[in-house]
Order: structure tokens, then sequence, then C-alpha cells
């Protein structure tokens, strides 16, 4: 066999020594007239001269893939290590546009390899073939490519074996993945422990991938990665703050990845302190705040009430053309209510030559629906349709009708929904539905609420809705009918929840939660809240319960909103004056809106809390939503 064993630089045998003309290569057209000279000289039908200018022209930073073809197709007879460059080059490429294309021409070449005849693939080949039939998941191919290996003997190689594991996870066959890792498994490999867990997290099973990752004897950087981004990515925030903490009590240092993958659950747990500590840690570290961390970043300072912060972040970012952290800016300052902030961003994200992608629109029609802007939401859901030509999606007629229904323009909201070319999902028919209670319009909110029972039976959202629709105009027989409905289909209303961070420990409280240690100081709190809040002439507005229970009841459970008991553990936890932010996970009610208003002028404190929908920062008496949310 013409196999070619690829030596070290040190070997006078080495193509850069053989060739030094090419090692001190710098530019596409400097190796061009290299190449040149070889074809003038017929140096060019040497074997390592070809395998060292096909080198250059696939793995260098001058790439160059299209004449790296065109130069491989011209050698007589490609040596092992010209075939398994030409393979790593396009299994490696990394082109977005070409990902598939790239990756299936890499099985080509390994195809034409085995034709040809003339040289037998190696240990080098096959990590290289079974990156882009990963790449493709393709499982057939996979699994006689396994076959290959075991044939040829190579199965106990480190990287053929990561790579074997790679295939069956990334075509989804784990059991298949499983048997092999066991079978083959070397206590060092990190890489090989690394691939299964992504393989578990990829298919959402983090119960093995933690089990798998607390036996790993050696965890790397990449380890903790991989479980931080997958507790974040599905829904286990606390979690993945957890497991970030436990890395840094350990020898691993957090690195850029980490820092993208733990922002996203610090922003939705609104673990503010800990963000900052983030940024911190990037900056003393000197990890560069691009683009991509800097979204994270503002996101996180978005999503945890430092708005101004996040634009703080945003201004300090060089390179903004990126439409992501356009996005995140944008989006940030609508969940805040600065809608007129949101529009500006957007016009200068067109002056400074970004063309706004589908998800800046949301931001900005979602920005318009907080203020209730409808004319400026019509003109910009003019633009993304008709001068930039984006299709709309689910979420734009979402934005739209929910913009469109709070504003009392029901019958326009309606006829949209109806006039859609796609089926209108859960989230556009509760945002109608929702504006129906809000304006009053039963017969409306009926049809919907009945629609929306047909086609998601098991969803508490519209039986809640409507039942509190039947309560606000006391139409209790209505209510208790909803209720019976409910019961029969073991539907659940989900339960009030509120969070505060204090000093890097976020706590947690239900309705009526009296489990937390400082239970009987809470208490307290919530009693003088409520006698200085009738001090001041407030009354709770009862209308908001929507139970038929007697008035002294229905104060009563005002009262022990999760919200207001958040509010309380803050107050008697912090020093006068000091800010408190909570975090809810339902829309905030009208009542406690309006004593958190109070709450904010008689203690003195600015109150931020971020509800299901956006932010509204309470202080001195009023809120920034204006009383428009």
């Amino acid at each position: 066999m013409n196999t070619i064993i690829h030596k070290p630089s040190t070997s006078p045998n080495h193509p850069s020594s053989l060739f030094p003309q090419i090692s001190r290569c710098k530019t596409t057209r400097h190796l061009k007239q290299i190449h040149a000279h070889f074809i003038k000289t017929g140096q060019i039908h040497h074997p390592l001269a070809a395998a060292e200018l096909l080198k250059f022209l696939t793995l260098s930073t001058q790439r160059e893939i299209k004449y790296a073809r065109k130069f491989f197709s011209q050698i007589h007879h490609p040596n092992c290590f010209s075939w398994n460059t030409i393979i790593r080059a396009l299994a490696d490429s990394d082109d977005n546009d070409l990902f598939h294309v790239n990756s299936l021409e890499a099985l080509l070449y390994f195809s034409h390899m085995l034709t040809d005849g003339l040289v037998e693939p190696n240990k080098f080949t096959f990590p290289c073939v079974l990156k882009a039939c990963a790449k493709l998941a393709r499982i057939e191919e996979g699994k006689q490519l396994h076959g290959f290996v075991v044939k040829l003997g190579l199965v106990s190689d480190e990287f053929v074996r990561s790579n074997l594991v790679r295939v069956y996870v990334m075509c989804g066959a784990m059991k298949d993945a499983h048997v092999l890792f066991y079978q083959t498994r070397l206590e060092g490999n990190v890489v090989l422990w690394n691939v299964m867990i992504d393989g578990y997290v990829r298919m959402g099973d983090l119960r093995a991938s933690r089990e798998l990752f607390d036996s790993m004897p050696n965890k790397s950087v990449v380890s903790w990665n991989v479980m931080i981004s997958g507790c974040a990515q599905n829904g286990h925030f606390k979690e993945a703050i957890e497991m970030f903490h436990d890395m840094q009590l350990g020898d691993v240092s957090p690195n850029y990845v980490t820092l993208v993958s733990v922002l996203p659950a610090i922003s939705r747990l609104g673990a503010i302190e800990l963000g900052k500590w983030v940024h911190l840690f990037a900056e003393k570290n000197e990890i560069e705040i691009d683009d991509v961390l800097g979204s994270a970043l503002i996101d996180m300072y978005s999503k945890c009430g430092n708005i101004d912060k996040a634009v703080q972040v945003f201004e300090g970012i060089r390179n903004k053309k990126n439409p992501i952290t356009w996005s995140a800016i944008i989006g940030g300052l609508a969940m805040h209510g600065r809608a007129r902030d949101a529009l500006d961003h957007f016009w200068r994200m067109q002056q400074a030559g970004v063309t706004p992608s589908d998800v800046v629109y949301i931001g900005v029609l979602s920005a318009c629906s907080h203020a209730g802007l409808v004319e400026e939401g019509r003109s910009v859901y003019y633009h993304m349709v008709n001068v930039v030509g984006l299709l709309p999606r689910i979420e734009h007629y979402g934005c739209m009708v929910d913009l469109l229904g709070r504003a009392g323009c029901l019958e326009e909201a309606e006829q949209l929904i109806l006039n859609m070319p796609i089926k209108p999902d859960d989230v556009i028919l509760k945002a109608l539905l929702g504006a129906c209670k809000m304006h009053g319009n039963i017969e409306m909110g009926e049809r919907i609420a009945k629609i929306l029972m047909g086609w998601y039976p098991h969803d508490s959202g519209s039986y809640v809705a409507l039942s509190n629709m039947f309560a606000s105009e006391g139409n209790w027989e209505g209510v208790v009918k909803v209720r019976l409905k409910m019961k029969e289909l073991d539907i659940r209303k989900d339960p009030g929840c509120s969070w505060i961070e204090l000093d890097g420990v976020i706590h947690e409280f239900l309705v009526e939660d009296d489990s937390h240690p400082r239970a009987e100081g809470i208490h307290s709190m919530l009693e003088e809240m409520s006698d200085r809040l009738r001090s001041v002439g407030y009354r709770p507005n009862t209308t908001q319960v929507l139970l038929n229970m007697d008035e002294k009841e229905k104060q009563s459970a005002l009262h022990y909103h999760s919200e207001k008991i958040a509010i309380a553990f803050g107050l008697i936890s912090t020093k006068p004056q000091t800010p408190l932010q909570i975090v809810k996970n339902l829309r905030v009610c009208e009542d406690c809106h309006s004593s958190i208003k109070l709450v904010s002028k008689i203690y003195n404190r600015k109150i931020i809390v971020r509800d299901r929908k956006r932010f509204h920062h309470f202080e001195n008496g009023s809120c920034s939503c204006m009383d428009y949310w």
C-alpha cells in the first residue's frame, strides 16, 4: 500500500523541511507562484510536495477549499496524507451555508478513496469521516463505518472511538452509544465522557446526563459547560446556577462559553447579584465582551431589572453588526415599557446598516403593545411586511393581536386572527381573551374561550380566564360550571409564585406561603403593611378575588399573594431605602399593582416587579407602566 506516515517536524523527511518555501508562504497569491514553479520544474509530481501544498490550501489561515478541490483532482496518485487532508478540510468546515454540502462531500471523497483502491484509510482518516457522518446524522452510514473500523482493528484508537460514539449520539441512538461507551471507555478520555453527556442533554434526559457527569473521574470546562447549558435550555434554571456555583468550588475556571451558558438561567430567575459577578469576572479575566456575550449580558440586565446597565453594555460593544445585539436591547427596552427608546434603537439599527431580523420586529411590536402605541405598531408591521419583505411569524401576529386587543380594538384583532394564513396558537387566542376580560366583552370572550377549550382541553389558562370573566360580572353559576369542568378533567391552575434574591440566595414564595424560616417576621410585616395601607385610605380591590366568598375572606386572600409575601420578606431583610426586586410567574393583579404603588411611597422604597409579561418599576407611589399593562 502507498501509505505515507505523517512524521514529526524534526524528521529530515518532513515535507516542510524538503520544501521550505511552502512553510514560509504567507498568502494564497504567493502559494500560486510556488505552485506554478513546481509545475514548471516537475516537482509537483513529488507526493510530499503535493501533500504540503494541499495542506496549506486546506488547513492554513489562508484556506481555499475551492482551489484545494481543483488541486487535489490533479494529483495523479494521492497518498493517504492527501486524502486525509481534503476529507478533514471538508469535515471541519464551519461554513453555515455549506455545512451539509461539505460534510456530504467529505463522505464522497472517502468513498472515492476506497474505490481508488491504492491507499487504505488509517486511524487519521476515520475521525474526519465519522465527524462528517455525525454532522449529517446518517446512522446507516455510521454503522457501516463502525463495521469497517472494527475490520481494520482501529476501534481501540481514542479518537476513532470518540467519533464513533459521537455519530450514534448525533443520530439520537443513545442506547447504541451507551453500549459502545461502556465497552470501550478509558477513564481518562474526557472527550468521550463529554460526548455522552451532551448526547443525553440533547435528548432532554438530564437525569442520565447528571448521573454520568457525577461519576466522571475528571471533569473539564467543557463537561461543566454542557451540564450548565443543558439545565438552562431545559428550564432547570436553579440547577444551572447551582452547577455554576459547584464549578467554582472545584479547580475548573469558567470560560467564555460558561458565561454565555449560565446567563440565560440567571436572567430567568432575576439573580442580578450573580449576573453582576459574571460581568465582573469577564472583565477581570479579560474575556472579550463581544456581540454574543454582550447580548447575553444585555438580556440578563434587562430581565433582572437594570435596563440602564443593559443600555451601558450595549453602547460598550464595539461591533454592533449582529442583529442579536440589537434584538437584545430592543427587547429589553420593550420589557421595561420604554417604547420610544425601543423605536429609537430600531431606527438606529437601520441607520447602522444592519437589517432587522424577525426577532427584532417582535421586540419592537411588543414595545408598542406595552405602551399602547397602536399607530406606531401598525407602521412597524407594515415596514416589516412591505418594505423588508419578511413573512409574519405566529409571534408577530400575536404581538399585533395583543396591541390591538389592549387598545380596545377587539373586532380588528379578531379579524386579523381570522385572516391569518396560519392557524392561530393558544398564545394569540389568550391575548384576545385577556383583552376581552379587560374591556368587558363577555360575548367574544366566551366564544374565544370555548375555541381554546376545544383545541387545548387540558390547558388551565382558558378555563381560568373564562372563570375570571364570569366572576368579574358576578356570574357565580358560570364560575361553578367552569370549576367543576376543571375538576372533572383534573386541570389545576398554576399557583402564583414569586422570587426575591438577597445576598446571592434566591427565596421562593407561593400564595399563602408560611414555610419560610422567617415566616413569623414576614406575617408581622404583612400585617403592618396592611395597617399602613388602610391608614392612607387604601381599600383592597376585592373584585380581583374570583371566588364566591364574603368580603373579609376576599381581603384576606389578597393579603397573601406571593409578591406581597416576597416584598414583606424584603422589607424585614434589608436596610431602609434598599431597592427590592421581585420576579413573579403570573401577571400581577390589579390589587397588588395598586397596593405596591403605595408601599413604595410609604416605605420609601424602589420596588421592581417582573411579571410574566413585563417589568413594573414602582417608585414614590407610581409605576413605570402608567397603569397600562
